[in-house]
């Protein structure tokens, strides 16, 4: 139904008629499944908020955090997975020159 872009591999495909008969006889999958699926709706509202409200340079910020799995401090990574502008673009809503132009705004930020 939906368009989507990984950015990091795929761990785990179950197929759809397959997942109600896994739900109810694995309940430490059922548990897993519902605490990402709570945190995933939680993002979602966080992400519309982001889309009203900031503007597309604190959009693209907040997405490179989310990216670096800044809010998990035990797996928060040093290094952001690899993401083409037009990618990041798309995630943003805003164009490839923009996110260019603050790519290189943050690095001089950065090496100050």
């Amino acid at each position: 139904m939906r368009a989507a872009a990984a950015v990091t591999p795929t761990i785990l495909a179950i197929e759809k008629n397959e997942l109600p008969r896994v739900l109810h006889a694995e309940q430490e999958v059922s548990d897993h499944f519902m605490g990402y699926m709570l945190a995933h709706d939680m993002l979602a509202e966080e992400d519309l908020v982001d889309q009203c409200f900031n503007s597309s340079e604190k959009r693209l910020a907040r997405t490179l955090l989310l990216l670096a799995r800044y809010r998990n401090q035990d797996q928060r990574v040093r290094i952001l997975p690899k993401a083409a502008p037009e990618v990041l673009a798309s995630m943003v809503g805003t164009t490839r020159l923009r996110v260019n132009f603050f790519m290189y705004k943050f690095k001089q930020i950065a090496i100050r």
